[in-house]
């Protein structure tokens, strides 16, 4: 499989370009949506959620910022990969390529996408006083652990779309359900009163992603080793098993598509 995706490398470039290039072709601004995006977003969780959480956290804007970009990040990814072999199933019939390349276009051009949108953290940590620290060169291990957690995930689900179309509905009522399991847009210190909650919060692999991204950018401290580590193993897992079912079920997409 290696070998196949190396032999087609160029492919998988130009295919990560195109997802970069053609999310916003057309439009106005182009690729600078990456940016307005997430910070629209924020502004408006910004302005709504301190009045309805009653939150008093400390730089509570940084606070969701360094929450929603990751969650954006996983977000977007899953939604677009889930279709994206249903999305190319003309091609696939004419014409042969490794089909591995199609959702890992997907995941690269969503990691690229992250880094963009990250500058707009770093500005914020830089004009809110909340700073930079050293600390950001752990970002690329816990984006990379975020990725193969991805991509597994992505293997997966645009696999079985080919074969089940209401995967994709099933998964954007899933997301709906996991952001707020996920402390984005609240803190886990809420629910002191809530034991059992906190800890099927914390068994979400996002919580422990998220909490690395703000010991990074906000709290300035090494993201806990053995959170990650267990994350890593769980991503590693699942990537096994993404890249398991993928093969066993490309045989008929042409097929089925």
């Amino acid at each position: 499989m290696f070998k196949e995706l190396y032999k087609y490398r160029e492919l998988l470039k130009t295919n990560v370009k195109k997802e970069i290039r053609g999310k916003y072709k057309g439009s106005f601004l182009g690729v600078l949506w990456s940016f307005m995006n997430p910070l629209l977003q924020v502004i408006v969780y910004w302005i709504v959620f301190p009045y309805l959480l009653r939150s008093s956290t400390e730089n509570y804007l940084i606070y969701i910022i360094t929450g929603l970009i990751p969650w954006t990040f996983f977000l977007n990814t899953i939604v677009q990969g889930t279709t994206i072999i249903k999305v190319n199933g003309p091609i696939l019939k004419k014409v042969y390529f490794p089909r591995e390349i199609l959702p890992l276009s997907v995941v690269t051009a969503g990691l690229v996408n992250f880094f963009i949108s990250c500058v707009i953290v770093l500005l914020f940590c830089i004009f809110s006083g909340v700073g930079i620290s050293w600390h950001l060169i752990f970002l690329p291990i816990v984006a990379l652990i975020e990725t193969l957690l991805l991509l597994g995930i992505v293997l997966i689900l645009s696999a079985l779309e080919v074969y089940v179309q209401d995967i994709e509905h099933i998964v954007q009522f899933f997301l709906s359900m996991l952001f707020y399991a996920t402390p984005i847009i609240y803190e886990l210190s809420m629910f002191k009163n809530a034991t059992n909650l906190v800890n099927i919060i914390n068994l979400n692999p996002m919580t422990q992603l998220i909490n690395a991204y703000r010991d990074i950018f906000l709290y300035h401290t090494i993201p806990s080793f053995k959170a990650l580590a267990i994350v890593l193993i769980v991503a590693l897992v699942i990537l096994v098993l993404g890249i398991l079912i993928f093969k066993k079920l490309e045989k008929r997409f042409a097929e089925e598509l």
